[in-house]
């Protein structure tokens, strides 16, 4: 094998290396072209991403078009996700590396919208999810660089074939038949030899060393069979279509037609053609086929790229070549109307972006601002040096300071160019012609539209252009010969150069000194001015303004002082004016500042007399406009233009202070201001103290408050009054606003201090309401917060209850104290703890806990008491391993005590529950059906659990407003009237068994079921105490009518059946049952197809059932 051929693997380590090392995808650009061109299959070229199964899953429909269209989605998300390895890769990394956003709306577009997307950004380490994204896991500082190298040097590989195949200029688009069928026809190939997975670029006459023999170079279609690809080009012969000039691009959709780049703007200018997508005709490599041509080798007639040339020319027997370096040639810009393409990454992008979509930049940008023609010379992220005048401007900066070009503009050439058959004189004629600046005498070339000096357009040839001489022997000559002397540039010329040289040394010597000067807080103004006084000496403007200048500003003042003192001797008849005004204005003894000198001094561009006239010229106007505004006392205004540093708003100040010092005095005294009196007769002084305090929209307003204050028998407060001024300006309704009673309290308010809840239109005093909450916080249950005077909202409507509370935090912050907040809250936490599925109350005590196992045995963690966590009784060691149905047998059969209870046991074990926080009651449900949990406050009917509403429900066609529940029919609400036999008929129809003795043979006297009653103001429980009936198996009548109707439920009976004709009516106007009765039917048929149809209805789904 030679030792010079170079496998795929090792130019993958190389862009991989490269790429970890830089993070800059320019710099492996190359190489995975070549890579790109390989004849590989998919799975082989490609170790970390699923190529093929991205590929063929993201293209969608059964043409040409859409598969290209799907191609594009591929294309710009694998861009998306290049530019985020490259990111990883970075030595400066972004700041918000970590994680990868899913509300990027370019995210959603590109690599979300596209499947196994997410994949890649798995591999390159995003492997933690959250709500909003992916990031990398928190104990991972850095990112694995040399495994998201070698992702992203695939996503390049593949973007990059994906962009030819879309171009159509893909070398070998065979292997992706049968991955995009609709794309590329699957060709025949039986007879063609299978993929080189080894594939390497061997040089031409590499194989034929030992023979000493230099061979011809590869034509084209050879090269791209023996190295690692190559970029198609179409031959074009001849010149442009049009004018036969040199082309410069290629229109496929035209047949391959050549045009120069004037012919294409003029001709893809049709509407008909402007989608056309052009290819630019570069040469390339004469061995890859695929760089651009960087050598030309004459030993063996070759032209080769920068990475052929190294490795072909590395042999022992070709290194004596003789090589040119070819010069590349900057690509001309599209003037595709449809896309352009970027000159760094090539993307095509839209027409109307500005932007690159892959890598940022601009339409406009070229590719040597990321590449740097001088590599010693390290990049500058914070200066520019401009291509016209050579001047360094910030880097935020788009215009140069100077002359104003912009940023990327290039440098403007001095002279035109000059074909390489000119001859030394005609160059030399050239450059005598030029033109000279009205403006500025500057002199400039002949093509130059506007002055390269001062940017002024003068040229007037017929004045300014010298005139060349005409010698007699000129025209004797011969025409091939110049004239040594005619080259020769006149003397003065040379001087006027040499002036201009040195006006535009001196200038930016100026705009440096001046820009050092800003860095320090230097005005240009004080440059120049120094410059002014200090010029002939070296020592630098900044340093002199901070040593030499105060001194000459306090003699710039003593000058202007004795100037004035002189002007005003009295003993002088005609005093001299030496400051070119008259100084009567001015004091006998005028003190100047250093700020008013200052300022004459640079108004007078450094002149020390200058700025003395002026000084004295600048103060005597103060002085006569203080004069104007009343201040006549000379020496008070010197005083005060020398404490203000000259300003005049400074001096009035300090003049107007001792004036105003009374009324400051009066202001700021400890002495509290005089309360507004409505009755005083001086209205327009109370209006004024109105306005001043309370800031009043109007005079209006003012009035308007006075004359509700005035009112005979008002009893509104200034403050009350004002605010309801505020609001509005109609009287009768600030008298509304202004009168309100409240309800608890019988007082009367303004609105602004009552109180209303959200869920009603009620409103009490602030009071009241203060104290009607504070005391429900502390002494009732969370459900009674509600409103005083209507009781709203409906708390069993869960709806209602969790916005009323949200609300009512709200208003409940600013009015209770902060212990009596703080417990609304604790109780509200409970409250909601409640709700909790795994939440347990304890049959033991009234504790309640959250409990997460599945063990039958809990014990609480108050009392340290066990109970069941499914029938919720007391847990006895015979529950253990046993089901509760199976331990609620065995106590029935063998319990003694349970024995002797009875079925007051019985309704013991079935008592109420609550249906809102499952807690359990051992009481019956006999007497008022309406029951209150005393955890929750739910309230609800025990023989039904369905809720009892305080205000109007829910339910179509119920009208009740206050306290009511809806009770289906077999409810113990309905059934307890009915008799003890016809409860038994009803279970004698359906077989069920039922007591009517007491357990073995007694007989006790009273009832012993437990019943909630209320002593005191207090509920309690306690046994029931009304005398047995025989019959009734040792039961009240009232409880064994339960007992019974427990046993109806528990077998799920309908007791419709039983119905009369009065029932049946009852029954279906209640539950909206309609039938009407058909001509000539008979009653007990209707009344029998009645009941029917009332049967078809459901029992009521929360009735408890027999356990």
């Amino acid at each position: 094998m030679s030792t010079q051929s170079v496998p795929f693997e090792e130019v993958l380590t190389r862009a991989e290396a490269l790429l970890a090392s830089t993070g800059n995808a320019q710099v492996v650009k190359d190489d995975v072209q070549l890579m790109a061109n390989t004849p590989m299959s998919l799975s082989k070229k490609f170790h970390h991403i699923p190529a093929q199964t991205l590929v063929a899953e993201n293209i969608t429909g059964h043409s040409r078009q859409e598969a290209l269209e799907s191609l594009g989605r591929v294309f710009k998300a694998l861009s998306i996700l290049e530019k985020y390895g490259c990111n990883l890769t970075s030595p400066s990394r972004p700041r918000y590396w970590r994680s990868v956003k899913h509300n990027n709306p370019v995210f959603r577009t590109t690599v979300d919208g596209i499947k196994h997307g997410r994949d890649v950004l798995l591999l390159y380490g995003y492997t933690n999810q959250q709500p909003d994204g992916l990031s990398f896991p928190d104990d991972v500082t850095d990112p694995d660089i040399g495994k998201v190298a070698a992702v992203t040097v695939e996503v390049m590989i593949l973007r990059m074939e994906l962009d030819m195949l879309i171009k159509g200029t893909h070398a070998h688009p065979e292997i992706y038949s049968e991955t995009i069928p609709n794309l590329i026809p699957v060709k025949n190939t039986q007879a063609e030899p299978g993929l080189i997975t080894d594939a390497m670029l061997i040089p031409p006459g590499e194989e034929d060393l030992d023979r000493g023999k230099d061979l011809q170079p590869l034509s084209l279609k050879h090269a791209a069979s023996a190295g690692l690809g190559s970029a198609p080009t179409t031959p074009i012969d001849g010149g442009c279509n049009l004018c036969g000039a040199p082309p410069s691009l290629h229109c496929p959709t035209c047949g391959s037609l050549p045009f120069c780049q004037s012919c294409d703007l003029i001709y893809h200018r049709h509407p008909s053609r402007a989608t056309h997508r052009r290819i630019r005709i570069q040469e390339t490599c004469s061995i890859c086929g695929v760089s651009q041509v960087s050598a030309n080798c004459t030993t063996c007639c070759q032209r080769l790229c920068l990475e052929c040339d190294q490795l072909y020319h590395s042999h022992p027997g070709r290194g004596g070549h003789n090589r040119t370096v070819v010069s590349p040639v900057k690509p001309a810009l599209s003037h595709s109307l449809s896309s352009w393409e970027c000159v760094q990454c090539t993307t095509v992008n839209e027409v109307k972006a500005v932007l690159c979509m892959t890598c940022e930049r601009p339409r406009l940008a070229s590719a040597s601002l990321m590449v740097q023609d001088d590599p010693a010379q390290p990049p500058s992220n914070t200066e520019w040096q401009c291509k016209s005048c050579t001047v360094v401007n910030a880097g935020c900066s788009v215009l140069c300071e100077v002359c104003e070009r912009p940023r990327l503009a290039t440098p403007p050439t001095a002279t035109p160019g000059l074909t390489p058959a000119s001859t030394a004189g005609q160059a030399a004629n050239i450059q005598t012609k030029k033109w000279m600046c009205q403006f500025c005498t500057y002199m400039n070339p002949q093509h130059a539209v506007v002055c390269d000096m001062c940017s002024m357009s003068g040229k007037d040839p017929a004045v300014t252009s010298p005139k060349p001489l005409h010698s007699p022997i000129k025209e004797l000559a011969p025409p091939t010969v110049t004239s040594v002397a005619s080259s020769q540039i006149p003397v003065k010329d040379h001087l006027n150069f040499k002036r201009q040289m040195q006006m535009k040394d001196e200038g930016l010597k100026l705009i440096q000194q001046i820009r050092e000067a800003e860095r320090k807080g230097v005005s240009p103004e004080e440059v120049y001015a120094a410059l002014c006084v200090s010029r002939g000496s070296n020592v630098n403007p900044c340093d002199w303004l901070k040593s030499e200048l105060p001194h000459l500003l306090d003699e710039i003042c003593a000058m202007a002082a004795s100037a004035s003192l002189q002007n005003n001797k009295p003993g002088d008849s005609e005093p001299q004016d030496t400051s070119g005004t008259d100084g009567s204005l001015l004091g006998e003894a005028v003190q100047l500042s250093r700020v008013e000198a200052k300022q004459a001094w640079l108004a007078a561009g450094g002149n020390a007399e200058r700025a003395v006239r002026q000084l004295l010229r600048d103060r005597q106007a103060k002085m006569r406009e203080l004069r104007s505004l009343g201040f006549r006392e000379a020496s008070q205004c010197e005083d005060a233009l020398r404490l203000s540093g000259g300003e005049v708003r400074g001096a009035l100040s300090v003049l107007q202070r001792p004036l105003l010092e009374p009324f400051h005095l009066r202001i700021w005294s400890d002495q509290p201001e005089a309360p507004i009196d409505a009755q005083n007769p001086d209205k327009q002084r109370m209006c004024r103290r109105l306005l001043a305090l309370y800031e009043l929209p109007s005079w209006g307003r003012c009035e308007l408050a006075l004359s509700l204050l005035q009112e005979p028998g008002a009893q509104y407060s200034l403050e009350d009054v004002i605010q309801a001024v505020r609001e509005s300006q109609d009287k009768e309704f600030l008298r509304r606003l202004l009168n309100n009673d409240c309800p608890c309290c019988l007082s009367t308010f303004p609105h602004s201090r009552m109180r209303s809840l959200t869920s009603c239109q009620c409103s009490v005093c602030h009071e009241c309401f203060t104290q009607h909450f504070t005391v429900a916080v502390r002494d009732k249950h969370i459900r009674d917060m509600v409103c005083p005077l209507c009781s709203g909202p409906d708390i069993n409507d869960p709806e209602h209850l969790d916005s009323y509370f949200s609300t009512l935090d709200i208003q409940l912050r600013d009015c209770l104290d902060r212990e009596v907040y703080d417990l609304f809250h604790k109780k509200l936490m409970e409250h909601a703890l409640m709700k909790d599925p795994l939440f347990l109350w304890c049959c033991h005590c009234t504790f309640g806990f959250i409990y997460d196992g599945d063990q039958l045995r809990v014990t609480c963690p108050s009392c340290l008491k066990s109970f069941c966590n499914q029938c919720k009784k007391a847990w006895e060691p015979q529950h253990q391993d046993v089901s509760c149905e199976q331990f609620q047998l065995w106590k029935r059969e063998n319990d003694p005590d349970y024995q002797r209870q009875g079925l007051a046991g019985f309704l013991r074990d079935n008592g109420i529950t609550c249906p809102h926080c499952r807690f359990q009651y051992a009481l019956t449900k006999g007497g008022c059906m309406h029951f209150s949990c005393s955890q929750c406050r739910y309230q609800f009917c025990s023989g039904c659990n369905n809720p009892f509403h305080t205000t109007a429900c829910k339910t179509a066609q119920c009208k009740i407003t206050g306290l009511h529940a809806h009770h289906p029919r077999d409810c113990l609400f309905y059934l307890r009237d009915w008799e003890p036999a016809r409860l038994q008929e009803l279970l004698q129809r359906n077989a069920v068994d039922f007591n009517t003795e007491p357990p073995n043979g007694t007989l006790a006297e009273t009832c012993g079921v437990m019943l909630q009653k209320e002593e005191g103001g207090r509920q309690i429980d306690s046994p029931c105490g009304v005398h047995t009936q025989l019959g009734q198996a040792g039961l009240c009548d009232k409880h064994y009518r339960e007992y019974l109707v427990s046993l109806i439920n528990g077998h799920s009976l309908d007791p419709a059946i039983l119905y009369n004709h009065q029932e049946v009516a009852l029954a279906c106007q209640r539950y909206q049952v309609e039938a009407a009765q058909v001509e000539g039917e008979d009653d007990s048929v209707y009344q029998d197809r009645l009941k029917k149809k009332l049967m078809e209805l459901p029992l009521g789904e929360k009735v408890p059932r027999m356990r």
